[in-house]
């Protein structure tokens, strides 16, 4: 039975295993490490854990002053406040200077659930890779998640790191070749009718889809884009010139993120239908995670609608 396991909780695992082999890694929270999983972390190594309160325009200057003195700061909020309150802390103290500084936002997207509108950030991806030099993640399970702390462990630049609080699926570890490295996609799913290109838990979604899609004799070409920036050209190019059309999917705004990254590179190096499937530009809403995410159309059949149109589309 595949694991199942939030992909923070596999963040949390894996940056205290971290801390065991690189001494120079430290760990900043704003008073949420039961939440965001740093909490292991701290107990282990107390000494290299900072409990910064709720002041995260402070935490990511002091991120900032930890990677200028040779440290490799993890940084950690939900994804509202990392990507949103800290937002000019993270451009100009982290990203004009070029510091190895990596900014860990949990919660991200719709599936924070009850904890409503102003907690579910649909806009990180946009707002993080309009920063120059910046690099955004997110990773679609456990699996994937630990390969990209690992990678990121090794990474020297600032980077963004998106975790879910949602327990999914893991279907990363018996994809037969899958690889991961930062700014380089994976196709979990060979087909030739369409592209559907996803990121975080949309994968699972999208292969899901991608079943329904056969049922219908029409064969997807499913991508875990787990790098938004930078962005895989080379394989979007190869796919959408071997399928000609593409739909992207994402727990985000379908303004400025995966969709925004992939309709920008091929409208201007190859033009063929894209539709994007996310959150239409609107505000979340509080309830139970699963019933949000419906609500907004983000489950696999929304996905096979947009597919659907894609393909109508590119006839």
């Amino acid at each position: 039975m595949a694991e199942k396991i939030a992909t923070r909780a596999a963040y949390g695992k894996a940056i205290a295993a971290l801390g065991k082999t690189d001494p120079n890694i430290v760990v900043l929270d704003a008073d949420l490490s039961k939440t965001t999983m740093t909490n292991t972390f701290a107990e282990t190594f107390p000494e290299r854990f900072f409990n910064m309160g709720i002041a995260e325009c402070n935490m990511a200057s002091v991120a900032a002053g930890l990677a200028a003195c040779g440290k490799k700061p993890f940084m950690n909020t939900f994804a509202i406040f990392a990507a949103g309150r800290a937002w000019e802390q993270v451009r100009n103290s982290i990203c004009y200077p070029g510091l190895n500084v990596k900014v860990v936002g949990s919660h991200g997207g719709l599936s924070v659930g009850e904890d409503g509108a102003t907690h579910q950030c649909t806009e990180d991806f946009a707002l993080m890779r309009a920063i120059s030099g910046m690099t955004v993640l997110c990773p679609c399970d456990g699996h994937e998640m630990r390969e990209a702390v690992a990678a990121l462990a090794n990474f020297d630049g600032p980077a963004y790191l998106r975790l879910g609080r949602l327990p999914v699926e893991t279907v990363t570890d018996t994809i037969p070749g899958y690889k991961f490295e930062i700014g380089k996609g994976a196709v979990l799913r060979d087909g030739s009718d369409v592209t559907i290109v996803a990121c975080g838990m949309n994968v699972q979604m999208a292969l899901k889809a991608a079943d329904i899609l056969a049922e219908q004799g029409i064969s997807a070409l499913v991508i875990d884009m787990h790098t938004i920036k930078p962005l895989d050209e080379a394989l979007l190019l190869e796919a959408a010139q071997k399928t000609g059309a593409v739909v992207t999917t994402e727990e985000h705004n379908v303004l400025g993120g995966l969709g925004g990254a992939v309709a920008e590179f091929l409208g201007e190096h190859y033009p063929v239908p894209v539709i994007r499937h996310g959150v239409m530009d609107e505000f979340g809403r509080s309830g139970a995670a699963n019933a949000v995410l419906a609500a907004y159309g983000i489950t696999p059949e929304g996905i096979v609608a947009r597919t659907l149109a894609a393909v109508a589309a590119k006839r």
